[in-house]
């Protein structure tokens, strides 16, 4: 639409609409890039509302800020340097990625919510809005925070709309509960959700989202 700013390089699939004073691909906000070459990548059937603004990445976290398909950014959003969103995920009005962000497929990220600098955004996850994350957020789950952000449930709403079985549901639940309720230590739960809960591809990817985080989860 009218008075959107692109810059390049910028590389931009198709059936993706941008609202008007949104600003995609300019130069990031880090006092280490010194001008050298990156680029933002979209994919297709994006919706990009007013005032957002996207940052090409920098040498120093691979040069490359990408965003996946069918994804809604809603307005005064912000996807900053080297950040990489998958395909189906929302940003809430006004939701701030710091750079070296990840979310992965299908997560939710509320209203106001900010995400420091190298968290993930675990897959099919619902932060809630004005939540502050300093740590990665678990896959499946539902996070909310004032300050400090607690993982409280599964997300079962968003888990049945994409089809996910009860039996799924609910064997994801008790993972959660051992990993926030139990008082285990995180490597305690973990190896008790391995020895007594039937895994499947999804139990395989909480367990491993959790056991690849640099930062810790939020519990």
């Amino acid at each position: 639409m009218a008075h959107v700013y692109v810059e390049g390089p910028t590389t931009i699939g198709e059936d993706n609409v941008f609202f008007p004073y949104s600003t995609v691909g300019v130069a990031p906000q880090d006092l280490k890039y010194q001008g050298e070459r990156s680029e933002t990548r979209i994919g297709d059937r994006n919706t990009i509302r007013e005032f957002v603004t996207i940052h090409r990445g920098t040498a120093g976290g691979g040069a490359i800020t990408s965003i996946g398909d069918d994804n809604l950014i809603q307005a005064y959003g912000h996807v900053a340097h080297d950040c990489v969103v998958g395909s189906h995920c929302i940003l809430a009005h006004g939701a701030t990625l710091g750079g070296h962000v990840t979310v992965e497929d299908y997560a939710v990220v509320g209203a106001q919510s900010g995400v420091h600098q190298y968290c993930r955004i675990g897959g099919h996850c619902y932060v809630g809005g004005y939540s502050v994350i300093t740590q990665d957020v678990m896959p499946f789950s539902v996070v909310v925070s004032e300050r400090s952000a607690k993982a409280f449930s599964v997300n079962k709403v968003g888990l049945e709309r994409r089809g996910f079985t009860p039996e799924q549901i609910q064997k994801l639940h008790s993972a959660v509960r051992l990993l926030t309720k139990s008082g285990l230590n995180t490597d305690q739960a973990l190896e008790k959700i391995q020895n007594e809960l039937e895994m499947d591809e999804h139990m395989e990817r909480l367990v491993a989202f959790i056991q690849g985080s640099q930062r810790g989860v939020v519990k």
